[in-house]
């Protein structure tokens, strides 16, 4: 299986907020590649982020803008990519919307969402944040909320889907951008 796995945080409660990105690349199964960043997101800060994620205006002073940060990763959000992100529809408005206020093009990709599949899949479970689901697929999270950790986190509970229910299965899933 191959995709990328993403996870922003944000600054405030606006989706164009972004104050960290993480990118997991798997290739044949493996994860092969990491990337993280701090996000200068040129906006204040709200206590109920800092207080979620730990990242602090301070932080990001000397991070580069989204806009700098997007020619890296660009290629990764292609009409033939899937991305992959627990809680999907929260990452996917973030690039979004931090796309939209940078009137940056926004591409056409694939999606996963692995809360969507592992309430499909594991519906005895409490709930299906990702920390819970990590547990109870004993899959290691060290940071919840560090984008990293998530991504790497995100990836791994995708893979064992695969190997518990098939690409056939996660197929169905999958949604253009």
């Amino acid at each position: 299986m191959n995709f990328a796995a993403m996870d922003f945080e944000t600054a405030n409660a606006k989706r164009a907020s972004a104050c960290s990105l993480a990118l997991v690349i798997v290739r044949n199964n493996q994860v092969t590649h990491e990337f993280y960043s701090l996000i200068n997101p040129e906006t204040d800060f709200s206590w109920r982020n800092i207080n979620v994620h730990g990242i602090h205006k301070q932080d990001v002073a000397n991070a580069p803008t989204f806009p700098e940060l997007w020619d890296h990763i660009a290629p990764l959000f292609t009409a033939n990519k899937l991305v992959v992100a627990h809680n999907a529809s929260f990452d996917n408005s973030v690039l979004k919307r931090t796309l939209e206020r940078y009137d940056l093009l926004l591409p056409h990709y694939l999606t996963l969402d692995t809360l969507k599949t592992s309430k499909q899949f594991y519906p005895q479970m409490v709930n299906h944040k990702l920390n819970t689901v990590c547990d109870e697929l004993h899959i290691e999270l060290e940071h919840h909320h560090n984008a990293l950790d998530d991504s790497v986190a995100c990836a791994n509970i995708l893979l064992t889907q695969q190997q518990q229910f098939g690409n056939s299965v996660l197929r169905n899933f999958v949604k253009a951008i």
